[in-house]
């Protein structure tokens, strides 16, 4: 038996730096990291992590009428006048979590 097979299969070239960069930072070839994910969905016996879709889609100011950035800034602006405030690295966070960024 091979001790070793071929795995082909196509990828965004971002995509594929990106996470290289990281697997580089953490000192994985990314052939390691590829068998570490299959080794994953045989223990798990499938994806190793939970897949799913955000509970809500992020607004797109580019799809908004006039009356509806209107709408949204005036939340944003009843909100501050209320007092009910984050930090931006909190709300950062949770886009970043929220959204696999």
């Amino acid at each position: 038996m091979a001790k070793t097979a071929n795995l082909y299969a196509r990828i965004e070239p971002e995509i594929k730096e990106q996470a290289e960069i990281i697997l580089d930072s953490l000192g994985i070839p990314a052939s390691n990291a590829i068998a570490m994910f299959y080794k994953q969905i045989i223990l798990n016996h499938g994806i190793p992590f939970e897949l799913k879709l955000p509970a809500k889609a992020p607004l797109v100011l580019a799809d908004l009428t006039e009356e509806g950035l209107n709408r949204e800034l005036m939340k944003g602006y009843a909100d501050i006048t209320n007092g009910n405030k984050k930090a931006a690295t909190e709300i950062f966070d949770k886009i970043q979590k929220d959204y696999c960024l």
